[in-house]
């Protein structure tokens, strides 16, 4: 009877030992194919990004995709300080160069973009790759229009079209034709109206586009708020991003404004509480409440504090 238990207990021992083996060889197996599987995973999310940029370009930055309002952002999206703007692989709306009217104040209201000289029937082309958000009429405006949304966070905008020939939400190359220069809407003579947006912020294109060599001014652009439809007001905001004083601009910028919206600060290194409260006129106790932070907090270059 006692020999019967041992070589029971012996036999089971002897299975639990062959299945510990057999699962860690199983286990050693599946290793590769583990590996294989999260390649995979990591090509797939590759291509669900590069798909859903196509579908939504620049979807991290803005918050909504519709057709019904060239400027439908209003409030509803957080405008950076500063933002570099890649103008790579870009294409010039059209082969004309002669500026008609330059984009700033033009009989007592504002003109957003340029006038470019066309002629009824030219060609104009898609300045970057992106997706068309819109292809309207606007009788007393743009006329027959076009705006595209660019992979690089910019909107552009075609006016005064004779014909648009692209559909709303079609995604476009840089130099595909999106339609045919023309003379519609409030337009006192044919030539293209040309804007360049973002956020629904207003660029001069002419800091961008150098329409008369037929070329870009840089590799990129560097958006700062609230300095980007003026020379003067450019030259003295990259002036004051070059002596690292950029913060100081853009909050004398908000008070003069009297803004009142929510504002926000890139942590920097060598920044505190206390020289974020001078630089945007709130106290320490107020930041650390809108932020749910201490004094004691460490502040880590990157984050970002609300300051109002």
């Amino acid at each position: 009877m006692i020999l019967k238990c041992i070589k029971t207990v012996a036999t089971v021992a002897f299975a639990m030992v062959s299945i510990n083996v057999a699962g860690q060889d199983l286990l050693a197996r599946q290793a590769p194919i583990d590996r294989k599987l999260k390649a995979v995973d990591s090509l797939a999310l590759v291509r669900q990004i590069k798909a859903e940029q196509a579908v939504y370009p620049a979807y991290s930055l803005y918050p909504t995709w519709e057709n019904q309002r060239v400027h439908a952002y209003g409030n509803t999206v957080s405008v950076p300080d500063t933002f570099r703007i890649d103008l790579s692989g870009f294409c010039m709306p059209t082969t004309h160069t002669k500026i008609t009217s330059k984009c700033g104040p033009r009989w007592r209201r504002m003109h957003n973009g340029l006038d470019i000289k066309v002629y009824i029937g030219d060609t104009i082309r898609a300045a970057f790759d992106g997706r068309v958000r819109m292809v309207k009429y606007e009788r007393r405006g743009y006329g027959k229009y076009v705006v595209i949304r660019h992979d690089n966070g910019l909107e552009t905008i075609y006016g005064h079209l004779s014909k648009q020939i692209v559909a709303e939400n079609e995604y476009v190359k840089a130099g595909d034709p999106i339609g045919l220069g023309g003379n519609t809407g409030r337009s006192t003579g044919s030539h293209l109206h040309f804007e360049t947006r973002f956020l629904g912020e207003v660029i001069n294109p002419e800091f961008m586009f150098d329409f008369p060599n037929q070329d870009i001014v840089a590799d990129s652009y560097l958006f700062i708020k609230g300095a980007n439809r003026y020379a003067y007001q450019r030259t003295r905001a990259l002036a004051a991003v070059k002596s690292g004083k950029m913060d100081q601009v853009v909050a004398k910028q908000q008070a003069s404004e009297g803004n009142s919206s929510v504002r926000y600060h890139k942590i920097k290194k060598g920044d505190t509480l206390g020289r974020i409260s001078r630089i945007y006129h709130v106290s320490i106790d107020r930041l650390c409440q809108l932020n749910g932070i201490k004094r004691t907090t460490i502040l880590r270059p990157g984050q970002v504090l609300k300051c109002s």
